[in-house]
């Protein structure tokens, strides 16, 4: 074969590969999101009223457990699809934490958008997830500071940058 026909050969053989790998990436995207949204089951209590746990705190991964805290207001909000438990979120007065779950390892993952009001002026607290890994259950903490009283509220949605909302939930510092 004359050089000619060998390069052509390669540059074939090479324009092929690079398809082959374009067609592969444009296959593989995001994570796709849950179709229907999510469904969601919320538990408030008045922490005043508190330790709280069991009942409807208790889940199949680590049931919730509230602490007092004076004039304060917890929320545990469950995440469901199709009829699995695919998350929680719940706000600890006592502590000022916000805890995130992903308990279903699909491929998918939720978006807690966080923010206080106090004083008459909002705070935005920022855009949380759990960490995604391959483990049964993922789960990160945020641990806020945050004035006696502040009203806190929370925003899930199923896209990033705040897109696809599919529920809320609220609480007490």
């Amino acid at each position: 074969m004359s050089p000619y026909g060998i390069a052509r050969r390669a540059a074939g053989l090479l324009s092929g590969a690079v398809l082959a790998v374009a067609g592969l990436t444009a296959t593989a995207g995001p994570a796709r999101a849950y179709s229907p949204n999510p469904s969601v089951d919320h538990y408030t209590y008045d922490t005043d009223t508190c330790p709280c746990s069991g009942g409807n705190l208790t889940d199949p991964f680590d049931g919730t457990y509230f602490a007092y805290d004076a004039g304060g207001r917890a929320d545990k909000a469950e995440l469901y699809s199709d009829g699995w438990f695919i998350g929680k979120v719940e706000f600890h007065p006592s502590g000022e934490k916000l805890w995130i779950y992903d308990t279903r390892n699909d491929g998918d993952t939720f978006y807690v958008k966080a923010q206080y009001r106090s004083g008459g002026v909002t705070h935005d607290l920022g855009t949380f997830s759990a960490p995604g890994t391959d483990a049964v259950m993922d789960h990160t903490v945020k641990d806020f500071d945050l004035p006696e009283g502040a009203g806190v509220i929370f925003w899930l949605y199923d896209g990033t940058g705040g897109s696809d909302y599919f529920g809320s939930g609220s609480g007490i510092a």
